[in-house]
């Protein structure tokens, strides 16, 4: 299973990042539930093991870009952001004092608070763009204005995937032009 999970993993970052149009320096962030990934009910079968099969094949896609990662935490941490130290300040983001756990935060954010060099929680970032796998509710995280992206690969093994990028808003009235 682990192996499966792994390898839809890295088919769906592939194909996202073929139409994300994301550049050097952007935020991505990654909204997980483990348990719905093991078709379980979301917040329910926490698994590390599901997350580190995620979250490696992510981070390297990624770093191969210069994209920094970020990951949404479950509602128990109100939907937190776990991020390495620098990038938080860089953005000007507020530290909040607060570890994940499997019960609090979900696998993904604990593992990825393990993972991360020195990693914090912020309460709220606007990325660039994410992949919202289970149902966790990644909007909240993005930027105005959202694009969907419509990827052929719809799952990683039991849960529904949706990819997301932002672009500028639109302004101006009936004689302004946009690119």
């Amino acid at each position: 299973m682990l192996q499966d999970i792994e390898n839809d993993s890295r088919i769906l970052i592939d194909e996202f990042l073929g139409l994300a149009k994301l550049e050097a320096g952007n935020l991505f962030v990654l909204g997980c539930s483990t348990s719905e990934v093991a078709g379980e009910m979301i917040g329910s079968h926490s698994s590390l093991d599901i997350a580190k099969a995620i979250y490696d094949v992510v981070v390297a896609s990624m770093q191969a870009l210069d994209v920094s990662v970020c990951v949404q935490c479950c509602e128990h941490l109100n939907r937190a952001i776990i991020i390495e130290k620098d990038e938080a300040i860089r953005r000007g983001l507020e530290i909040v004092s607060v570890v994940p756990h499997p019960e609090a935060g979900g696998a993904m954010a604990t593992y990825a608070y393990s993972k991360m060099a020195n990693p914090v929680v912020v309460e709220f970032v606007k990325a660039d763009a994410g992949i919202d796998i289970g149902g966790v509710l990644i909007g909240m995280a993005l930027k105005h204005v959202a694009v969907p992206i419509h990827l052929t690969k719809r799952n990683i093994f039991q849960a529904h995937v949706q990819g997301a990028r932002v672009r500028p808003k639109y302004i101006g009235g009936a004689r302004a032009k946009y690119q």
